[in-house]
């Protein structure tokens, strides 16, 4: 594993995912194969990156600014779509650095696709291994890795903001005869500050307890896992596969994927906000409805994903998880 790829820089509020493939092993009409694009503070990741995700990217609008892919696991819907993403981003005059993560034993696999048709890439395109723990950090978050369960080596991720500081009470600080400005922001990062008259305000007078960052958890392809219960526990957003219904239970044991009941079962046993299905078998394309109704008997809220869904996740307290424009304010 490859710890500490330190990116610190200023939080921000917006928190945006958009579904670019929700398919099982191989694409339908309506639904591509396995990508997700997540936006934060104006810098993008992407979850695996079945065929056909750089076209899907233009589709919905996510932008080709990319910093990091997260692969999964080496099954080809998982990662097919990388040299034509690589070759279009070239095309286009990147320069900067990309880098690509995955499992060990998908280093050699990579490479090979990173660098097929002979074709020198314009900057950098690093693989670099990952584990169970932490792999990426920036400003007020990182992404961690953990163990799922799948035919060959996987993981997946979870995207984790640090705790806020607590709420600000501006009255009670007036009432203190503390000037508005700088020393406000400095009581609000737990620095206590000198009064003219030599009063001193320490910020536990003002400020609240902390307040719980986001979680975003995204299984990809995994049979019920108990990593997957401890990471999501509270998680704003579960994103689980649900390949079958129980009908196909043996099957979805025979291939370690999960049924719709079972991921409602591990967000209920994980106590999440929300849960959204991905990775559905082609067998349901006219019938989808019946791995909804089957997970939203274990759990809800529960949706069903769809490529171009994009879920935006507000901060604790402002609002829903859902469709539409951010929510108001800041941390």
């Amino acid at each position: 594993m490859v710890a500490g790829f330190d990116t610190r820089r200023r939080s921000s509020s917006i928190l945006r995912l958009t579904f670019l493939g929700t398919a099982s092993s191989r694409p339908t009409v309506a639904r591509n194969v396995s990508a997700l694009a997540l936006q934060r503070e104006g810098r993008s990741f992407l979850f695996d990156c079945g065929e056909g995700t750089q076209r899907q990217m233009m589709r919905f609008g996510v932008g080709f600014s990319v910093t990091d892919i997260f692969i999964s696991h080496l099954h080809s819907d998982h990662y097919l779509g990388l040299p034509g993403l690589l070759r279009t981003l070239s095309l286009q005059g990147r320069t900067e650095p990309l880098i690509i993560w995955a499992p060990p034993e998908g280093a050699p696999t990579l490479r090979a696709l990173r660098d097929i048709g002979g074709e020198r890439l314009l900057f950098s395109a690093d693989i670099r291994a990952v584990a169970p723990g932490p792999v990426l950090i920036g400003a007020g978050y990182r992404i961690v890795a953990f163990g799922t369960e799948h035919t060959r080596g996987s993981v997946g991720f979870a995207l984790v903001e640090d705790d806020r500081p607590g709420r600000f009470d501006v009255g009670r600080a007036r009432e203190l005869g503390v000037p508005e400005g700088p020393l406000f922001g400095r009581l609000h990062r737990g620095e206590a500050v000198h009064l003219d008259d030599g009063r001193v305000v320490e910020p536990f007078e003002l400020v609240g307890a902390p307040r719980p960052g986001r979680r975003v958890v995204y299984t990809s392809d995994t049979r019920p896992t108990e990593s997957t219960v401890d990471i999501a526990r509270g998680a704003d957003l579960l994103i689980h596969e649900a390949t079958f219904d129980s009908t196909e239970a043996q099957r979805a044991r025979d291939t370690s994927h999960s049924t719709a009941r079972e991921a409602g079962q591990v967000a209920a046993r994980a106590g999440v906000r929300r849960l959204i299905l991905t990775h559905l078998s082609a067998r349901y394309s006219d019938r989808a409805d019946t791995l909804l109704e089957e997970a939203r008997s274990e759990f809800t809220p529960c949706e069903l994903a769809r490529d171009g869904l994009v879920v935006e996740v507000p901060l604790a307290g402002d609002g829903e998880i859902g469709d539409g424009p951010p929510p108001p304010g800041g941390p």
